[in-house]
């Protein structure tokens, strides 16, 4: 009964121990437990203690098999990223960073032959710019006169004064002094442009032609015209022109009154002077 009862217990353990080990110590447990086994009913503390050494071989085997496999597997990651190093709160060395800058792309040229930019500049082109004719004529200026008096008034002379200003200045060398030689035509015109530079009269040709109880021939804010084709009216022309460019100067500085000669209004007036037939005050 109990060798039966042994044969079936040495064929269960040799699969449970024996094989699943499947080492070089299979063949002497499997001698050992027939020399147990073979020792009868009154060995079973024997038999206890073989069951623990069998027991205790198979776990460290289980676990050495566990830890070569999990070497197997460590193993080649490791060979690819190292542990970072242990530092210590007491070390001054710490880790840099390395912060990777992107590499700049290559800068691309823009094609010639694809479209163009609108807001690019135009090419310069070799085709010559064509400049219309068109455009009104720099005005052309006459030359500076020189000479004498008469040299000037026949250098300027003509019937259209260009301007408002300018014709009432004539205007008032012609009805004022018209028969009176080129001098004291000029002293009339000087007296009229200084008055309207005095501040004590107004301050334009016009004004002071218009002043009320001035000049005998204006009525109101009116004149009589003059005979614009006489040559008369053209040296007066010429004379403000003169006048009013500051091309001659007066005979009679700073007056800015005169008379007649046959006239004596008795002003108390410094005398300036007389030309012609006009006596000249400031």
């Amino acid at each position: 009964m109990f060798t039966g009862e042994s044969g079936a217990t040495e064929e269960r353990w040799a699969v449970l121990l024996g094989k699943s080990a499947g080492s070089r110590h299979a063949d002497g447990a499997q001698s050992k437990t027939q020399a147990r086994l073979t020792q009868g009913p009154g060995h079973h503390g024997s038999f206890a203690a073989y069951v623990k050494d069998h027991m205790t071989f198979t776990f460290r085997s289980t676990a050495l098999v566990l830890a070569g496999l999990t070497a197997m597997t460590v193993a080649p990651a490791q060979a690819f990223e190292s542990p970072e190093p242990l530092i210590f709160s007491t070390s001054t060395a710490l880790p840099t960073e390395t912060v990777q800058q992107p590499i700049p792309a290559i800068l691309q040229l823009p094609d010639p032959s694809g479209p163009l930019d609108p807001l690019a500049p135009a090419p310069e082109s070799d085709t010559p710019i064509e400049v219309e004719d068109d455009l009104p004529p720099a005005p052309v200026i006459a030359p500076r006169p020189t000479g004498d008096l008469a040299s000037k008034v026949a250098a300027m002379r003509a019937s259209d004064p260009g301007s408002r200003e300018l014709e009432c200045l004539a205007v008032g060398i012609y009805y004022e002094a018209k028969s009176e030689p080129l001098s004291g035509q000029l002293a009339v015109g000087h007296v009229i442009a200084d008055r309207a530079k005095s501040g004590r009269f107004a301050s334009t040709y016009c004004g002071v032609l218009f002043q009320r109880s001035q000049f005998s021939f204006v009525r109101g804010k009116s004149y009589p015209q003059p005979a614009r084709a006489s040559r008369q009216w053209h040296n007066a022309v010429a004379v403000a022109k003169i006048v009013d460019q500051r091309l001659h100067k007066s005979a009679v500085p700073g007056a800015l009154f005169f008379h007649a000669k046959r006239v004596s209004p008795g002003w108390r007036l410094s005398r300036v002077g007389s030309v012609g037939n006009h006596i000249f005050y400031r």
